[in-house]
């Protein structure tokens, strides 16, 4: 609803920068919820027109540093900390308790006492690991690489590919084999290939820190190895698909037999592999980018074993500096944490124990986080709002005047077989054959990353679960999975300023709303929306509707292409392009829910805003985040997520409820004419 100003002139002046309501009508909020607006975080010298992201949240960039051991400060990572406070106090009680022997809350408890064991580590140095490094260093030909990536495999070692069990993405129900590019220590292949004077500084720490690690573990040739295990990368680097191509899941949907695999890989014993790696009865497997493994095998052939066995030896050592002595863990940080993402200190060892314990019993922990911290009235408000938000996409559907009616039904089928999850899972994973010892924090790491790659394993040949999450309660996030058309909330995320039960609805739609909104959105994506109600990869568009769908896409995406958030470095539209247009659709959809949740009244004015304004705010607060300049382009390079600022202000710049709210007139900065607004759902 759009409220006029007492005068244009006060509207428009920066002390007014949101509309101003009339003072009669703020009676009626006296009995009302709080709004769960943070007004402190304003900054009033910005007007929302023209800014919405820095005008709710200006006053917190500009007071907020990012703490010395993060990357980035911002909503997600205040709800992180406190995940990881509340995680701390129940891990140090389960490290003092006196749990039986085996039970779950002993495993977490000892895995937490056995990374804090600094002492114990320290004497070890990289002991723990020489079994390993002389298994690497036993290879004797390229024959033999097969049998050792699949046993690296097993204790989370990086090999040039990887192979799973998973979704058959066109036989949902069922798990397949998977097998997909990977081998690279940095986070893109272009930070391999990109040859400017930033690119070749990163690299050349890169190589610096491959160098370390070797001196420490005592093996021969430090540098001249560094410099063949970056060169044997960056040729890996040179054949793999970029990001946004990988997004493509037709294109990496590519069914073989295990006969075709082998023939197309002549010089790598892929029958060998599957056979080591526990996947011996596969007789097919799903390719994601077969001319990678064609390129692949003759990079096994063109490589020296003795650079092999130091690509290997470089792979363990970083998948294991952090549970090695300070020596290793400051090189791994110096390299990974200061170069990569810009942080200045390292994080105190409690923290990084509960992400070593999250990492290997993320399950069991989480069991003890939800027993403490999440609020079963909680979820009877998240059911309401997420009933209103299948509606609001329903009628979005029928609304829209591009597609036609068949497409149209097949859209509303798809959204009645959604699969909620929130909280955390109705069925808990067994972990009772998991050997966890107080005095053996390598050892234990090893064997919780063996525990999973079983329970992988033991997945083949069976019907897919749709029980299982792919995170843990206590994170603080929330995804959409294609293949069992489910979206699934943590109870981690139901916090403010995410969600507040005790706040009024506006806020609460507008972010938690959005949020999940967005995750909604994700399954109607240019990619998500390649699967049917099943989750089955079916193509279930008419030619006209998918051509009008990649219109609408194709003009969002030249929204974001122009912009450029450092220097040198533009918003990748082709690579954000699902999560932009999740967040423009959450955003839609979530205002609709928001007004369906009024029953046909109007809200009242709280702290001198309308419903409709806290709605946007509430949307605009979540996005807060002051970036590390090498953590942004990092994000940039190679996270399908678009800047925060980018996700608050483009979607309502594309909304016309945000331009009554707010009152938008041409030469506003968030203005678009109605022609110019991008409306996909």
């Amino acid at each position: 609803m759009s409220v006029p100003s007492s005068a244009a002139t006060v509207a428009r002046a920066i002390a007014s920068a949101f509309v101003l309501v009339s003072v009669a009508t703020t009676a009626s909020a006296q009995s009302t919820r709080p709004s769960g607006i943070d007004t402190s975080t304003f900054d009033r010298s910005v007007r929302p027109q023209d800014d919405l992201f820095r005008f709710v949240n200006g006053g917190w960039l500009k007071r907020t540093p990012i703490p010395s051991d993060a990357a980035r400060w911002g909503a997600f990572d205040e709800l992180d900390e406190r995940s990881r406070e509340a995680m701390r106090t129940i891990l140090e009680d389960a490290a003092r308790s006196n749990a039986p022997a085996g039970s779950e809350e002993r495993k977490v408890g000892d895995l937490y006492a056995s990374f804090l064991d600094s002492a114990r580590v320290e004497a070890l140095g990289v002991t723990p690991l020489k079994g390993e490094l002389d298994r690497i260093a036993a290879l004797k030909s390229s024959a033999e690489l097969p049998a050792v990536f699949a046993h690296l495999a097993r204790i989370g070692v990086a090999r040039p590919f990887g192979a799973g069990v998973g979704s058959d993405p066109k036989k949902s129900s069922t798990n397949a084999v998977l097998i997909s590019q990977s081998g690279l220590t940095m986070p893109d292949r272009d930070y391999y290939l990109i040859n400017d004077a930033r690119m070749s500084a990163v690299r050349q720490s890169y190589q610096s820190y491959l160098s370390q690690l070797f001196t420490l573990a005592a093996l021969p040739d430090p540098a001249g190895a560094a410099s063949r295990v970056l060169a044997l990368e960056t040729a890996i680097a040179g054949k793999q698909w970029e990001r946004a191509r990988n997004r493509d899941r037709n294109a990496i949907y590519n069914p073989m037999t295990v006969a075709a695999l082998a023939a197309s890989s002549p010089h790598f014993d892929w029958k060998g592999y599957l056979s080591s790696a526990g996947l011996g009865a596969a007789t097919g497997v799903i390719v994601n980018q077969p001319d990678y493994l064609v390129a692949l095998d003759s990079i096994v052939t063109a490589t020296p074993i003795g650079t092999w066995r130091e690509y290997l030896a470089a792979k363990l050592l970083d998948a294991y500096a952090s549970e090695l002595s300070s020596p290793f863990v400051q090189a791994r940080f110096d390299f990974r944490g200061k170069v990569l993402n810009g942080q200045q200190a390292q994080r105190a060892r409690w923290k990084r124990g509960v992400a070593e314990v999250e990492g290997a019993l993320g399950e069991p922990a989480g069991k003890l986080y939800v027993a403490r911290n999440f609020k079963p009235e909680a979820k009877a408000r998240i059911d309401e709002l997420i009933r209103n938000l299948r509606e609001a996409y329903r009628i979005g559907i029928d609304s829209l005047e591009w597609m036609t009616p068949a497409t149209k039904a097949r859209a509303k089928e798809k959204l009645a077989q959604f699969t909620v999850k929130i909280g955390y899972p109705d069925k808990w994973r067994d972990y009772s054959s998991l050997a966890i010892r107080r005095d053996d924090l390598v050892g234990d790491v090893m064997r919780a990353r063996a525990w999973a790659y079983d329970d992988m394993l033991a997945q083949y040949g069976k019907p897919v679960d749709r029980t299982r999450w792919l995170m843990t309660p206590q994170t603080v996030n929330a995804y959409y999975q294609s293949t069992n058309n489910e979206i699934v909330f943590p109870a981690a995320i139901l916090q403010p300023p995410f969600f507040d039960p005790k706040a009024d609805d506006a806020v609460n739609y507008g972010a938690i709303g959005a949020v999940i909104g967005h995750e909604i959105g994700h399954g109607f994506d240019d990619q998500g929306r390649k699967s049917d109600g099943a989750g089955n990869l079916s193509d279930w568009w008419s030619a006209d509707d998918a051509k009008a769908f990649e219109e609408r896409a194709t003009r969002l995406g030249a929204q974001f292409e122009v912009l450029t958030p450092l220097e040198g470095a533009k918003v990748n539209p082709k690579l954000t392009m699902g999560e932009n247009i999740g967040d423009l659709s959450g955003l839609a959809q979530a205002y609709r829910a928001y007004r369906i949740s009024l029953k046909g009244k109007e809200a009242p004015v709280i702290d001198g805003f309308t419903g409709d304004q806290r709605f946007f705010i509430g949307f605009a607060q979540i996005w807060r985040a002051n970036n590390r300049e090498a953590s942004l382009r990092q994000q940039l390079l190679s996270d399908p997520h678009s800047p925060g600022e980018y996700r608050a202000n483009v979607p309502v710049a594309n909304s016309e409820a945000f331009q009554r709210a707010f009152d938008l007139k041409p030469g506003d900065k968030l203005y678009r004419a109605p022609g110019e607004r991008v409306r996909i759902w």
